[in-house]
Parts: C-alpha cells; sequence; structure tokens
C-alpha cells in the first residue's frame, strides 16, 4: 500500500510540474512573440514549414491533438495574416489544403528569434547533460499518452 501512495505522489508531482512549467513557459514566450502571433499560430506555422509540403486541415488538427474547429479558428487567423495558404482540393472541392506562404516562413523566423534566447538561456541554467538527460523520459511520456488516448 505504501508503495502506491509512494507511485502516486511521485507521478502528482512529476506532473505537477510538467503543468507549471508548461504554464510558465508559454507565459513567457506569449510575451515574446511578436505582436498578434500566439504560440499556436507559431505552431502551426513550425509544423508546416517543417512539413515542406501542404496539409489537410484535418491532418494538422490530428498532429496537436485539437478538434478540427478548433484547427479551424487557427487557420482563419493565419489565412487572415496571410501567413498561410488554403486551397481546395482539386480532386475533392470539400476538402483544402494548407501550406505555409513567404509571410508565413518569415513571421515563423521572427518568431523563433524572438524565442529561442529565452529556450537556450533556460537550456544553458539547467544544462545541456541533464536536458538530454530528461528528453528521452518526456518523449517517452507524450507517445505514452498519445497511446493511450
Amino acid at each position: 500500500m505504501s508503495e502506491n501512495i509512494t507511485n502516486d505522489s511521485l507521478a502528482v508531482a512529476l506532473f505537477s510540474e510538467i503543468f507549471m512549467a508548461d504554464q510558465l513557459a508559454r507565459n513567457r514566450l506569449t510575451k515574446a512573440l511578436p505582436k498578434g502571433m500566439e504560440i499556436s499560430h507559431f505552431s502551426v506555422l513550425n509544423h508546416l514549414a517543417g512539413a515542406g509540403d501542404e496539409r489537410s486541415p484535418a491532418q494538422l488538427a490530428r498532429a496537436f491533438h485539437l478538434t478540427r474547429g478548433a484547427m479551424t479558428n487557427t487557420l482563419n487567423k493565419l489565412e487572415w495574416a496571410g501567413h498561410i495558404h488554403v486551397r481546395p482540393d482539386w480532386d475533392d472541392a470539400r476538402r483544402k489544403f494548407v501550406s505555409i506562404s513567404p509571410s508565413g516562413r518569415a513571421a515563423r523566423e521572427a518568431a523563433l528569434s524572438a524565442i529561442a534566447p529565452i529556450l537556450s538561456d533556460v537550456v544553458d541554467a539547467i544544462g545541456h547533460d541533464k536536458v538530454k538527460g530528461a528528453l528521452p523520459v518526456l518523449r517517452e511520456m507524450r507517445v505514452r499518452l498519445e497511446n493511450d488516448g
């Protein structure tokens, strides 16, 4: 019984730290992002820049574990800002494809330039070896949570 309490306490402590770190990181990064950009906007632009090709809104929603409605809201804001191009699927007009625009690439680079020093400072303060050691654990947690959901 006491091992169960210890495991439960460890799990609660771990996730409490992750949630608090997430909240603090989001607050710091949001303040550093260029005016009008949200973390969700940067995340989508970063994903599209790395993907190298078009994605459907449904693919993006799955990648970010969001509802289609939530992704549509983000995509509408990015399209309004000129950061993405949305085009119909030429084979099925009900579907759309999304790609990053030159403006979106520039906005992503500006955002990355603004937040990279914050991220680097935290990694430097903690130490590269500690961060490298934590990554496999965090990655495994993410994979397990993805697969269990």
